[in-house]
């Protein structure tokens, strides 16, 4: 397991359209999940320390997010060739266990992962309305351990871009397991 923190935000940079296949076997847009006051996009797969930890807080900040036009989309990148545990099947299963309030979608060739810079999980990207980037940070003070009563800096930030539609100017990058490229043909 490496762990890597990706870089930080690019304010503006416009998210990357997809077409990516959901646990729900329905396909999913850029346009289809996008909320009134912005997108959460976010790389996470299954097995990773990381995300195991902060599952539950994702989940009930993407839920208080909706409340507030800010739709989410969980984007799992990985190559399962090598980690098992990040099938579609398992995906499917995962999804299902924790009751995710958005779109768990495969990005199986990689591709959008590439298109948006992705380099661990979680990577998290929040968007404005007009889907341009305002927060590329983590989710809060926590690592792999939960830390009590942490500052819930996504979701902070995320509330501000709902409101105003810019995201804050100080951010702190996450931290996770890298991506499982698929190795070169």
């Amino acid at each position: 397991m490496v762990s890597l923190q990706p870089p930080v935000c690019d304010f503006g940079w416009k998210a990357r359209d997809f077409n990516l296949l959901g646990v729900d076997g329905k396909r999913y847009t850029l346009e289809s999940v996008r909320g009134k006051n912005g997108l959460l996009v976010m790389f996470i797969c299954n097995h990773c320390p990381y995300v195991k930890s902060i599952r539950e807080r994702i989940i009930r900040d993407t839920r208080e997010l909706q409340q507030h036009g800010i739709n989410s989309i969980a984007i799992m990148s990985n190559d399962p060739a090598d980690y098992a545990e990040d099938s579609f099947d398992n995906m499917k299963q995962v999804a299902q266990e924790f009751g995710y309030p958005f779109p768990y979608v495969w990005d199986e060739t990689q591709q959008i992962a590439k298109d948006y810079g992705a380099v661990c999980t979680p990577d998290f990207f929040g968007f404005n309305a007009k889907l341009e980037l305002q927060y590329r940070g983590r989710l809060d003070a926590s690592r792999k351990e939960a830390v009590a009563d942490a500052s819930r800096d996504l979701f902070e930030a995320m509330m501000a871009v709902a409101s105003t539609g810019k995201g804050p100017a100080e951010q702190i990058p996450s931290m996770g397991c890298s991506i499982k490229w698929k190795d070169a043909a």
